[in-house]
């Protein structure tokens, strides 16, 4: 029997992939997290920025409304979530760089520059919060 005719032994494969129930290793999950704080950055701190940067600019009493409504408990969580994100990315980013330049690539390493990328960003984060209430 030749190659062509034998059939071929297919693996049993999942129906659908189930993102949830995969165990990520610390460094994948600094990753997708450097992606998502990037797009909460551009999508959200930058036109933030921007409207408080163009109310302040236009009047007093824009401003004094613009920064009266970033009084509130929910206004405060999210510039606390901007806050992590601005933080995270940060470190994540020179985490990056500094991987790209070949320190650090061995599994050890890898996994040690990424938990003290989270665990800096969440506790510099915590400080700003305390501080910011």
């Amino acid at each position: 029997m030749s190659a062509a005719d034998r059939p071929v032994a297919t693996p049993k494969r999942p129906v659908y992939l189930n993102l949830f129930a995969i165990r990520q290793p610390i460094p994948a999950i600094v990753s997708i997290l450097h992606r998502i704080s990037g797009a909460l950055l551009f999508l959200v701190g930058i036109p933030l920025i921007l409207t408080g940067v163009q109310s302040s600019l236009a009047s007093a009493e824009r401003f004094a409304a613009f920064e009266a409504a970033w009084s509130s408990p929910i206004a405060k969580l999210v510039l606390l979530a901007l806050v992590w994100s601005y933080l995270h990315h940060l470190l994540a980013g020179l985490r990056h760089l500094i991987l790209d330049v070949h320190i650090g690539l061995d599994l050890k390493a890898a996994r040690m520059s990424a938990a003290l990328t989270l665990m800096l960003a969440l506790v510099v984060t915590l400080a700003i919060g305390m501080r910011l209430w």
